[in-house]
């Protein structure tokens, strides 16, 4: 899947949408003392009261949200084991088609109880399972909200789940109108923290606009913190590289190519050739929208358009094999670079913190001036500090 596909499912999550129409919602509840299934319901989701509509879909819509590699990661499955009877490819393919509720029940009850099998949770927690259609038209609108009844559309069957704490409401004291006075409450009742969900999943992923059962939307609590236990025990997903990881690697690659030391023009211009990849590729019409990626031939292309000197296709292969131990590694081209929307790129010293852009990171320069190391950016118009215009001054030794 890519960013534009986890856009569109995300804006349909709304009630009485014509692109998604949720059929049921399963609801288990897991007590923290036991791991045991403490309470379990199943009920058609619209005959939800529309205020509930409202929370779970907020709920589910939260649970895809993030960046890709960092939040949302696309996930293979393991190859099923003889006799693995509780795969999860196994039990969600054989839940997304079964007619009979229960038997969906019975698939996403085996997976919710893997989720607990050797964790310990400090709270009770709730499993919820929707299952449902996505319509997607194979036109795409400008301005499309809702599908138009006279174009074509793919339709894809899908279970989606969302894994959430609970807390005990805090003792409030409350004033009583029937009785005239101020009394503390007595609430007891757990709250479901449907804002802020642990984790989650979407299966099945689409390729093309197609449904890809050979791989499931894996959903992180925090960005770059993926459940690796999670992932390979519950999900039986393959190993995942987050995008921290991916540009620590190109990081690391980079230094064993050119050393430690580089200077702000040089890396600028990194950086732009990078970028030059993403939006090619964002500009490309008619076209399903592709990853572009950085292996070696790639790397040694980009150091060379950069000005770097003493670079050729062995050394960076080495450096490939040093970090990673494969010259054949690929890294996703927007996992590298910083954002060119935003301030993305952040400069540290002990004096001052500064955020700047990539395309202004060709301003700053580190100088030498009168034996002390200083960092000088270049700016078209006057610096104001508190109100105030700093004067320009020169810089003589």
């Amino acid at each position: 899947m890519n960013k534009k596909d986890i856009a569109d499912i995300r804006k349909h999550f709304k009630v009485d949408a014509d692109a998604l129409k949720i059929a049921e919602i399963y609801n288990i509840y897991i007590r923290k003392e036991s791991n045991e299934i403490f309470y379990e319901e199943s009920r058609p989701f619209p005959l939800l009261e529309k205020e509930q509509q409202e929370l779970f879909l907020a709920n589910f819509k939260k649970v895809l949200g993030g960046k890709l590699d960092a939040k949302l990661f696309e996930v293979k499955f393991q190859p099923h084991e003889d006799g693995q009877e509780d795969h999860t490819q196994r039990l969600l393919y054989e839940g997304l088609r079964a007619e009979d509720s229960e038997d969906w029940q019975e698939n996403m009850r085996q997976i919710a109880l893997k989720m607990f099998r050797d964790v310990q949770y400090e709270d009770d927690m709730v499993v919820t399972f929707i299952r449902g259609q996505y319509y997607k038209p194979t036109k795409r609108h400008a301005d499309e909200t809702d599908i138009d009844p006279r174009d074509d559309v793919y339709t894809t069957p899908l279970i989606l789940s969302s894994l959430n704490s609970t807390e005990l409401p805090k003792t409030s004291l409350v004033f009583d109108y029937i009785e005239r006075e101020f009394k503390s409450s007595p609430l007891v009742d757990p709250v479901i923290k449907l804002d802020t969900p642990v984790g989650g999943f979407l299966f099945p992923c689409f390729t093309d606009n197609a449904p890809d059962v050979n791989h499931i939307l894996y959903a992180a609590h925090k960005p770059n913190r993926p459940d690796f236990q999670f992932i390979e025990n519950v999900l039986n997903g393959q190993e995942i590289v987050t995008a921290e990881e991916d540009k620590a690697v190109f990081e690391e690659v980079v230094k064993a190519v050119i050393g430690e030391e580089v200077n702000a023009q040089t890396l600028a211009t990194v950086y732009e050739e990078i970028n030059y990849l993403l939006v090619a590729e964002q500009e490309k019409e008619d076209e399903e929208e592709s990853t572009p990626v950085l292996d070696a031939r790639e790397v040694e292309r980009v150091l060379k358009a950069s000005g770097v000197e003493d670079v050729d296709t062995e050394r960076v292969e080495r450096a490939f094999k040093q970090v990673v131990d494969d010259e054949r590694y690929e890294m996703k081209a927007s996992n590298i670079v910083p954002s060119y929307a935003s301030k993305s790129i952040k400069i540290s010293t002990k004096v001052a913190n500064i955020a700047i852009s990539p395309q202004d990171l060709r301003y700053v320069k580190q100088v030498n001036y009168k034996g002390k190391r200083c960092l000088l950016i270049e700016v078209e118009e006057d610096t104001v500090i508190d109100g105030f215009k700093l004067i320009s001054e020169d810089l003589i030794d």
